[in-house]
């Protein structure tokens, strides 16, 4: 598996209606083998809770930038992960300034946890690669907002080449050439000639990818990292009727987003960090959207977006 859940769309103020709730900034991104949460606004926690998402399984968090609507849902989920007894340790991914955040909490509160936290600072203005864990890797996405922020681009690693068995000559295969093709090595005879040609009996199947673009004015040199992923993510506080609004406070509108996305070529694009003008009716945000990018959809709350095996587009 392979999905992102929207757990909060909304963008500085929390929206709290009859028949619904936005709360701020937060993305759970699932993988076969662990879970990311990727920023942390108030009601984190809560939304998890309600998804029946077991807080515990997170093992990586990662903060775009220390903007309240952001990570001011953290201390509370970090809390709630020691009470319910967790014991292995965490890795927090976040800007300067966010580790004493939390040690000023904790001191304070005269509170220790019983699992380890690993903070690791990330550096802005550059693209760096901060997991690798042989499945998969996280780079930071350089983003231009009103102070240091980071998007942050989670794409799995190189799969072994897929052997198209059915084309290869039946009185020539052998099990033990399997290794061989997968690694894209030709299968030589005794002679040292082509047996077997990994370039014509096998296929490279193509690694997924989710790109995440948190808090940025109209952007383009993100354009170039992001090109081709499967699904990104792009903030759009506003409509294009807001547009000097936007870029006073380094934002984006539904617009600029989808510019973005058909630049880039990417395959589905989500827009969120919605503003609370739009309290009951995002509408004008998608249908803008999507006049200038067909395969827009909205970060509604508690959404999940898979990206399959084969990339096919999912609605």
């Amino acid at each position: 598996m392979f999905q992102v859940t929207i757990l909060g769309s909304g963008a500085a103020l929390p929206v709290i209606a009859q028949d619904f709730r936005r709360y701020p900034t937060a993305q759970l991104v699932s993988l076969p083998h662990t879970h990311l949460l990727i920023d942390c606004g108030e009601g984190t926690q809560m939304r998890l809770q309600e998804l029946r998402i077991k807080i515990n399984r997170i093992k990586h968090i990662f903060i775009s930038h220390l903007h309240g609507d952001h990570y001011l849902g953290l201390i509370g989920l970090l809390s709630s992960m020691h009470l319910n007894k967790r014991n292995q340790d965490l890795y927090l991914y976040g800007p300067e300034g966010l580790a004493e955040i939390i040690r000023i909490q904790l001191k304070y509160s005269h509170t220790r946890f019983n699992y380890k936290i690993h903070f690791q600072e990330l550096k802005t203005g550059v693209a760096e690669e901060v997991l690798n864990d042989g499945m998969f890797s996280v780079t930071t996405i350089p983003l231009n907002h009103r102070i240091p922020c980071n998007g942050f681009l989670v794409k799995e690693n190189p799969k072994k080449r897929k052997i198209i068995k059915e084309k290869i000559p039946q009185d020539i295969w052998e099990w033990q050439y399997a290794k061989t093709l997968q690694k894209g090595e030709d299968v030589l005879d005794e002679e040292g000639k082509v047996l077997i040609s990994a370039k014509d009996f096998t296929v490279q199947p193509k690694s997924r990818s989710y790109a995440y673009c948190s808090d940025t004015s109209y952007f383009e040199p993100i354009i170039e990292q992001i090109k081709g992923v499967d699904l990104l993510y792009h903030e759009a506080t506003f409509t294009n009727e807001e547009i000097e609004r936007a870029a006073d406070t380094f934002h984006s509108t539904a617009a600029q987003a989808a510019t973005i996305a058909a630049k880039a070529g990417v395959g589905r694009l989500i827009i969120g960090h919605f503003s609370s003008r739009y309290r009951n009716n995002l509408e004008p945000l998608l249908r803008e959207a999507r006049q200038q990018f067909s395969e827009a959809y909205l970060a509604i709350e508690g959404t999940s977006f898979v990206l399959e095996k084969e990339n096919l587009p999912v609605g």
